[in-house]
């Protein structure tokens, strides 16, 4: 018998009964939410929404390191200005975010490792603009839980089994926007392919290259869609165990924090954040894009799908932030969710260190 093949680990998440829990055992979101929230497709969708219910006619600032895709989807609805928030510990720069009276900020707790006090302070001092939150990488924080801006959002689906999901909630008590028109067939095609993925995890007889396909058609046909969420996802998330998938995902993340050197030839790993975060993975910052890309196919290679948080292409939209650009050349993403076990972590920790780049001079 030939030895068994290492499990997967990272790449979507597939169907998973066993994350369910039940509404009478604590499943579902967090009591603290407001009753008063909408379920749209995406996150991105429910930004758009938030901005169509703001005052119009100023400019929307993003921070500098933030996903491209949905900064271009955003900015067909305002124009866009950028202030520096990056991934090093220090938060977002304020004396870089030049909002006006009327324009709208969009803040975000990027790897789940912000905190809500700088806002506060920069919004008392700024009562004219108004700010919305993107809690995507950790949607139940302390932050979130004790937000008073005008609208936060999260997008479900980067750390819940779910095929989509943009929750939308407005902590300062402002009207709702409710979804727009159908679901998006796209969570349909999600929805197929993580339920394909967990028979082919269950050792069926099926090629990974179809789900694969329909994973990504369903990501493209999913961008920015405002519509309502996919019925699976309206079943399924009241009976989730949200808390429990999210504790279990922070207990993997410190694990491998525990065992890998804060610092070594070919990368530096990003740490900070308060006492009670829920850190989005794990994020090594390589010295060059090349030793980055060769740990990413090294990781492949072993079955770990680390992914790059976010790409920008000088060439196409981007923040113009030199910084922020060269440091999304050379970050990688290390997938440990609540999928993860103990032997899964020591297999990432062993590949991990035995990655032997040709030159990786550290900065």
């Amino acid at each position: 018998m030939p030895p068994e093949r290492p499990r997967e680990v990272g790449s979507e998440f597939h169907w998973d009964p066993a994350a369910l829990l039940g509404a009478d055992q604590g499943g579902g979101l967090p009591r603290w939410l407001p009753s008063r929230h909408a379920l749209f497709a995406t996150g991105c969708g429910a930004l758009i929404a938030a901005l169509h219910q703001l005052p119009p006619g100023g400019r929307l600032h993003m921070p500098s390191y933030f996903c491209m895709g949905v900064a271009e989807a955003l900015s067909a609805e305002a124009p866009i200005g950028w202030y520096r928030h990056l991934p090093d510990e220090r938060g977002p720069s304020f004396e870089t975010l030049l909002a006006e009276p009327g324009d709208v900020v969009l803040a975000q707790n990027l790897f789940g490792r912000d905190v809500r006090d700088p806002w506060d302070a920069w919004r008392d001092r700024h009562p004219g603009v108004d700010v919305v939150e993107d809690h995507s990488h950790d949607p139940f924080s302390a932050w979130a839980r004790e937000s008073t801006a005008a609208y936060a959002v999260a997008s479900l689906r980067k750390t819940l089994p779910l095929p989509d999901g943009g929750l939308l909630w407005s902590p300062a008590g402002l009207d709702l926007p409710r979804p727009r028109g159908e679901e998006s067939p796209g969570a349909q095609l999600k929805l197929a392919a993580m339920l394909l993925k967990s028979a082919w995890l269950d050792g069926r007889p099926i090629g990974k290259d179809g789900f694969r396909a329909l994973q990504q058609q369903g990501e493209y046909a999913l961008l920015g869609s405002a519509g309502p969420a996919n019925a699976v996802t309206v079943a399924t998330l009241p009976l989730l165990d949200v808390a429990g998938l999210r504790a279990t995902s922070t207990g993997n993340v410190r694990a491998l924090l525990d065992v890998l050197p804060e610092r070594c030839p070919a990368w530096s790993v990003l740490t900070g954040g308060p006492a009670d975060a829920a850190p989005f993975r794990v994020q090594l910052l390589c010295p060059s894009e090349e030793t980055r890309d060769a740990l990413r196919d090294h990781l492949a290679g072993h079955g770990i799908f680390a992914p790059v948080h976010w790409h920008q292409d000088r060439a196409g939209l981007w923040s113009g932030d030199e910084e922020a650009a060269d440091l999304a050349q050379r970050m990688l993403t290390v997938p440990v969710d609540h999928r993860c076990d103990s032997d899964d972590i020591r297999r990432i920790a062993d590949v991990l260190a035995a990655f032997a780049p040709a030159s990786a001079p550290a900065r």
